[in-house]
């Protein structure tokens, strides 16, 4: 199909351009993920702690204003993973971050 072609839309019951309709499809299927603030976060996003926080089975506590790097969307709007020195498989709400 070319841009030009109109196709008919199943949920919306009318003719769009193909690559409306695609596009329409594609951002169906992505999940939108913010922070604390509403800020829209994206895999390799900095953020920042709004909040100390003990990380479960470390008996370590992350202080508010830590800075973690390169996050990575799970699929779950609520949880990002990421990495923070000694800490492997960290996930953390995204309630509690703020993005850099």
């Amino acid at each position: 199909m070319s841009d030009d072609d109109y196709v008919y839309d199943d949920d919306s019951g009318e003719w769009m351009p193909a690559a409306e309709l695609a596009a329409k499809q594609a951002a169906a299927g992505r999940v939108e993920v913010r922070d604390s603030v509403g800020n829209l976060l994206a895999d390799g996003d900095q953020v920042t702690l709004i909040k100390d926080l003990d990380v479960k089975g470390e008996g370590q506590t992350l202080r508010r204003g830590t800075l973690i790097k390169s996050i990575r969307l799970t699929g779950d709007p609520q949880e990002i993973d990421c990495r923070f020195d000694g800490i492997k498989g960290l996930v953390l709400r995204s309630e509690f971050v703020k993005k850099r």
